[in-house]
C-alpha cells in the first residue's frame, strides 16, 4: 500500500516542522510539502501529487478559507483538511460551505490526527466532537422544515452518526457491519438527500431536522 502522501500549508513555523516531523516519520505517511500561506496554493497542488491537504484558517495574504475555496474551484475531489486553534461558529460554517472535508482542532492529539487523515483518505469525513457539537447547537437554535426523505431506520442511525463526526470505521463498529456496508448505506443516503458529500449530507441533515 502506498503512503498518503500530504501537504501542509501553516504558517506557525514550529508547529509546521512538528506536523511535517509527525508524517515523515510514521509509516503510511509522506510529507510532500509546507509552506506558510496560499498565495501559490494552486499551483503548488497541480504540480504535487497529494492525497491530503491540511490547511490552517488563519494564514498572511491568502487564508484557510478562501485558498479552500481555490483548491475546490480547480480540484474539486482534493481532499481537504482544515486544522485550526479556533472553535468559531463563522469559521466552522465557512469552512464547511467551501467544502472542506474535515475540520480538526489543533490541540487534536497526533494518534487522532493521523486517524484523521486516514478516515479522510478512505473516503469518510471528520469532525472532532467540540466541532460536532457546535453544529449541533447551531442548528438547533435554527431549526427548518421537518422532511424525512425516505430513510430507512439503518440509514437515519448512519446519518446520526456522521453527524456526530463519527468515521466510517467507528460507524460500523457502533452498528455491528462491515465498513463496505456503511459505505453502501452512506450511498444511499446520499442519493435520497441528493448531495455528493458528507458535508452536504451534514448540513442537508440538520436544516431538515434529520437526526
Amino acid at each position: 500500500m502506498k503512503d498518503i502522501g500530504v501537504i501542509i500549508f501553516e504558517d506557525n513555523k514550529p508547529r509546521k516542522e512538528l506536523l511535517k516531523l509527525l508524517l515523515d516519520n510514521t509509516a503510511g505517511f509522506t510529507c510532500l510539502g509546507a509552506y506558510e500561506d496560499c498565495r501559490d496554493v494552486v499551483e503548488i497542488v497541480a504540480n504535487t501529487s497529494a492525497d491530503i491537504i491540511l490547511m490552517d484558517i488563519d494564514m498572511p495574504y491568502v487564508n484557510g478559507i478562501e485558498g479552500l475555496r481555490l483548491l475546490k474551484n480547480n480540484f474539486p475531489n482534493q481532499k481537504v483538511i482544515i486544522q485550526t486553534i479556533f472553535e468559531d461558529d463563522d469559521k466552522i460554517f465557512n469552512a464547511m460551505k467551501a467544502g472542506a472535508d474535515g475540520y480538526i482542532l489543533k490541540k487534536t492529539n497526533p494518534d487522532k490526527f493521523l486517524d484523521a487523515i486516514c478516515d479522510i483518505y478512505n473516503g469518510g469525513i471528520v469532525m472532532t466532537p467540540e466541532i460536532a457539537r457546535r453544529v449541533l447547537n447551531f442548528f438547533n437554535q435554527s431549526k427548518i422544515i421537518i422532511n424525512h426523505f425516505n430513510l430507512s431506520s439503518r440509514e437515519a442511525e448512519v446519518l446520526r452518526y456522521l453527524v456526530r463526526g463519527s468515521s466510517y470505521k467507528m460507524i460500523a463498529t457502533s452498528c455491528c457491519v462491515s465498513y463496505s456496508t456503511i459505505n453502501t448505506h452512506l450511498k444511499n443516503i446520499y442519493k435520497k438527500l441528493q448531495v455528493s458529500s458528507g458535508n452536504e449530507a451534514i448540513i442537508k441533515a440538520l436544516q431538515y431536522n434529520l437526526v
